[in-house]
């Protein structure tokens, strides 16, 4: 079973403190784990925010989503 990865992508919607919120509720990560998530989102325009087996990725998946955050799920390469 290969890795998959939850890629959080950048928007202009989303204030920091909603990414957080919604990082730790997916994740189950600390807030600063969360705040450094989205700081890289943020700068970079785009995270790793999760890996594990592919199904975890879309359960993580589908909490981004809950507030419209964009993601994308990819295999490990």
């Amino acid at each position: 079973i290969e890795p998959w990865h939850v890629v959080l992508l950048n928007d202009d919607f989303h204030t920091f403190d909603e990414v957080i919120l919604q990082l730790v509720k997916a994740i189950k990560c600390s807030a600063k784990e969360a705040s450094d998530i989205a700081w890289e989102a943020h700068s970079n325009g785009e995270a790793i925010c999760y890996t594990g087996p592919r199904e975890i990725c879309e359960h993580v998946g589908a909490i981004l989503k809950e507030i419209d955050l964009e993601f994308r799920i990819e295999r490990m390469v």
